[in-house]
């Protein structure tokens, strides 16, 4: 065992996202010193990098597995986890996702792929001040936690960034296969929730319709 992993160890850290910043504090001493532990932890694989500046101790010493979706946020600080990835989380979509997809508070879409926790992606919105979490959750993913949207802050994430145009509920129940009762399940004060949430009236105008759409189903 490295000394790096010994010291993350003892210190309860064993399964936490290290950042530099975190590393520097555990470690101490010079910026040299905290390189060479840090390369070394490396090369023994003690430690494994998520990215520059982000880092994991390697699976033997960790107690459990790091789930992809605290990965996200570590990768990304601020984000969360959204659009089919979410979905599938809720058991929305049947589907088995292979990105872990994410909303960013940035500018510009980014992609990483990791040899160990797959592959991540992180995509702005035009979403309203003060409005960047409403409808996501903070769950517990063993030790570490992630940031979650909800089936329908999910399903609206994902409407905004295709641009997606309502034609009816078809391409909910056949497209994304989201069975109608899931949907039938939605109350209005998820869909009041959501309306103050995003700029263009496209995503707007899609909510209001599947609201409708719900209503008019409803026995």
């Amino acid at each position: 065992m490295s000394s790096l992993a010994r010291a993350a160890s003892a210190s309860g850290l064993a399964d936490h996202i290290l950042s530099e910043r975190r590393l520097g504090d555990l470690l101490g001493g010079s910026d040299a010193r905290r390189y060479g532990l840090v390369n070394r932890a490396l090369k023994d694989g003690s430690l494994i990098r998520i990215k520059r500046g982000v880092y994991l101790l390697g699976q033997q010493f960790r107690s459990e597995p790091a789930h992809p979706f605290a990965i996200a946020q570590g990768l990304v600080p601020g984000s969360y986890v959204s659009f089919e990835s979410a979905l599938a989380h809720h058991g929305w979509i049947p589907e088995a996702v292979f990105v872990t997809a994410s909303v960013s508070p940035g500018r510009k879409s980014l992609s990483f792929a990791t040899a160990d926790f797959g592959t991540f992606s992180f995509h702005p919105l035009a979403i309203k001040d003060y409005r960047f979490l409403t409808g996501v959750g903070r769950i517990k993913m063993g030790k570490l936690t992630a940031f979650v949207a909800s089936p329908l802050r999910a399903l609206m994430d994902l409407v905004a960034m295709r641009k997606e145009r309502w034609t009816g509920i078809d391409w909910l129940t056949r497209g994304l296969r989201i069975e109608e009762d899931l949907l039938l399940s939605l109350k209005h004060s998820d869909f009041a929730k959501l309306r103050p949430v995003y700029k263009h009236k496209t995503a707007n105008a899609f909510l209001d319709a599947l609201e409708c759409a719900g209503e008019s189903r409803e026995p």
